[in-house]
């Protein structure tokens, strides 16, 4: 046929576009399906809303996804309805489509272990990971259903392209099609950078995970209205870390006294033993949960249970994370991680006054055990950087008959390792421990199949297979002489499978056991006061009696009666900032997003109204915070040698 107009090529153009459009939406709706229980969306209205709303996110993705697909489409090349071009156009539409669309799919369940949608940052974790082969087909062994759907989606997504073919074309007039192909092509160029910037306004920035929230009711509606690729392509090469000045330093000291000093004399130097239980959310312990008024409320923990009781705990902790990385800075070094892990920034290979550095000033020996790997996790790098004197992975293990056939060596042997190695250590000794085995694909050695409750969600045979494990360390370890002068911490890396709605809410996202055990009973009782992983460290520096000046967001549990309790989150695009009167939400811009009353763990019921003069007090404390934690990270001042 003979035309001067490219109509029939725009036609099926902007049909495959549709397409992409609509395997979006789809991949919204699945990504609904799966996380039901997290994203709290419960009106149909809601639920519109905010696949209406996505579809500027889904277009800045779609656009930059499928650029060069646009461009081979549109730009006169006089070639372009030959088959063998359009099969180069089928090929590249295809390949760059389905990677990017895979990304969704991965969300489906990956979203379950961070609460936020896959960024850059989060593909640390797999950087880090030797087996990942391994781990491939463990997970599409447990996730067969989410690859089996993808694959259902591509096939119909092929199918539907091919429906609409392209058939060939002469042009009669080749002036006529080369100038109204090229403006064409110039009204869809800026179509595209309009779509990409998310308006036509020269006012306004190119949108960013940020502004999700800004149309949504609850802020765990702004996830839902994201899409993967967006997420990942907008942070590539993003620098998270920004200074600031805004809130007066007076308002810093005041609320944080960034700067402690605890003088207490303590004549015989503590052992000190940190055990950072994989995935061992609050929700699981018993004993860290009898003032929740939780309908048929279940626990998997006996042997913590018996141990808290004789303990020193914190039934409102939290962590200051979302990974484990993220969970050893915060709670060895008090810098907590939000958006990305301050471990993989620029900034974190620097002097940092730690748990680690204390402990190496006062003459204790030092060393940090985790079962996977040597390397697994950047915990091998970071350790580095502390300087803790020795590393105890899998390679010094040295005995592959109790790997468990993915992660490393299951904690019940693991955990016995680490009691004969602290046995031959000279005392006052410092050790941190990393568990592994209560993770994703949730299995317990085959010996113990069946033991232990199998409760309501994978996980919970794991975690009582790791109390166990907990409880024959303590029964070993307590028939040492090192025993009696340590003082054991048990707390969470970060969170996992929920069950109960009240660890739905967002804000119960990151509820972690903090539990401080001394043989000696010294240190017992319940605090139902707020705590966080990044009061660890300064609670073990008064507890041993450090008694210099050393650097801390956080406060010490035992004696701090000047900073007032408080915890502070992030999932990734908003801060959390508790406090005892207000949850305080702001975006990663530092843009009050809205105030709620303390338990409003669900951030479902906005405060209205003009904020009162105690709500401005808690927007410059949480504002203050990040200000300092920003500062000081980039003027690389986490040590008090400048101060």
């Amino acid at each position: 046929m003979n035309f001067s107009i490219r109509i029939q090529e725009y036609k099926i153009f902007f049909y495959r576009l549709l397409l992409v459009y609509l395997f979006y939406t789809l991949a919204r709706v699945l990504f609904f399906i799966y996380n039901a229980d997290f994203l709290g969306v419960d009106q149909v209205y809601d639920f519109l809303n905010i696949c209406y709303r996505g579809l500027a996110f889904d277009t800045t993705a779609i656009l930059y996804v499928n650029a060069l697909f646009i461009v081979l489409s549109v730009f006169p090349f006089f070639i372009n309805t030959k088959k063998g071009y359009q099969k180069v156009v089928f090929w590249v539409y295809f390949v760059t489509n389905f990677i990017a669309y895979a990304t969704n799919f991965v969300d489906f369940v990956y979203y379950k272990f961070t609460y936020t949608r896959l960024t850059t940052a989060g593909l640390e974790t797999v950087e880090n990971e030797q087996n990942k082969v391994g781990l491939f087909f463990t997970f599409l062994g447990d996730y067969w259903h989410v690859f089996l759907l993808f694959f259902i989606c591509a096939y119909i997504w092929v199918k539907l392209y091919k429906r609409k073919s392209l058939y060939e074309m002469s042009y009669s007039n080749l002036w006529t099609y080369g100038i109204s192909s090229i403006l064409i092509f110039g009204i869809i160029g800026v179509l595209v950078v309009g779509g990409i910037r998310g308006d036509f306004k020269h006012s306004t920035r190119p949108i960013t995970l940020v502004d999700a929230s800004r149309h949504v009711k609850k802020v765990s509606h702004a996830d839902m209205v994201l899409n993967t690729p967006f997420s990942i392509i907008r942070t590539i090469n993003k620098n998270y870390f920004k200074k600031s000045n805004d809130i007066p330093e007076s308002v810093i000291k005041e609320a944080f006294n960034p700067i402690k000093y605890y003088p207490r004399e303590v004549t015989e130097k503590p052992n000190v033993v940190v055990l950072i239980i994989e995935s061992f959310a609050r929700e699981y312990i018993g004993s860290f949960n009898k003032h929740k008024n939780i309908p048929n409320y279940e626990g998997y923990t006996p042997f913590v249970d018996s141990l808290a009781q004789h303990s020193l705990i914190f039934p409102n902790g939290f962590a200051n994370g979302r990974k484990s990385i993220h969970a050893m800075s915060s709670i060895l070094a008090g810098v907590p991680s939000f958006k990305v892990a301050f471990t993989s920034s620029p900034y974190s290979n620097q002097e940092t006054q730690s748990m680690v550095s204390t402990f190496k000033e006062m003459g204790y020996d030092t060393s940090f055990f985790h079962g996977a790997p040597n390397g697994s996790m950047g915990f091998l790098g970071y350790s580095n950087i502390l300087g803790f004197d020795r590393y105890y992975g899998m390679n010094e293990y040295d005995n592959d008959e109790d790997f468990d056939g993915l992660w490393g060596i299951w904690d019940k042997p693991f955990f016995q390792y680490m009691n004969s190695e602290l046995s031959k250590k000279k005392e006052p000794f410092m050790a941190t421990l990393i568990s592994l085995s209560s993770h994703s694909p949730y299995k317990v050695p085959k010996e113990y199949k069946g033991k232990f409750p199998k409760g309501n969600r994978p996980i919970h045979k794991c975690v009582g297979y790791t109390d166990e494990a907990l409880k024959e360390f303590f029964e070993a370890a307590s028939k040492e002489d090192w025993y009696d002068n340590t003082i054991f911490v048990i707390t969470a890396d970060h969170c996992n499978q929920t069950h109960f709605k009240e660890y739905e809410k967002m804000v119960n996202w990151y509820a972690v056991p903090i539990l401080f055990y001394s043989p000696n009973g010294k240190y017992k009782g319940e605090n139902l006061d707020l705590a966080q992983q990044i009061d660890i460290y300064p609670t073990l520096m008064d507890m041993v009696g450090y008694n210099k000046p050393f650097r801390s967001w956080g406060r010490s549990l035992v004696s701090d009666t000047i900073q007032k309790p408080y915890a502070m989150t992030s999932n990734g695009t908003t801060f959390h900032f508790q406090s005892d009167s207000l949850i305080y939400v702001m975006d990663e811009n530092r843009k009050r997003v809205g105030f709620y009353q303390p338990d409003d763990y669900g951030l479902t019921n906005k405060l209205k109204g003009e904020p009162t003069q105690k709500m401005k007090q808690v927007e410059l404390k949480a504002k203050g915070f990040v200000q300092d934690y920003m500062n000081r990270i980039i003027d690389r001042k986490l040590n008090t040698i400048d101060e």
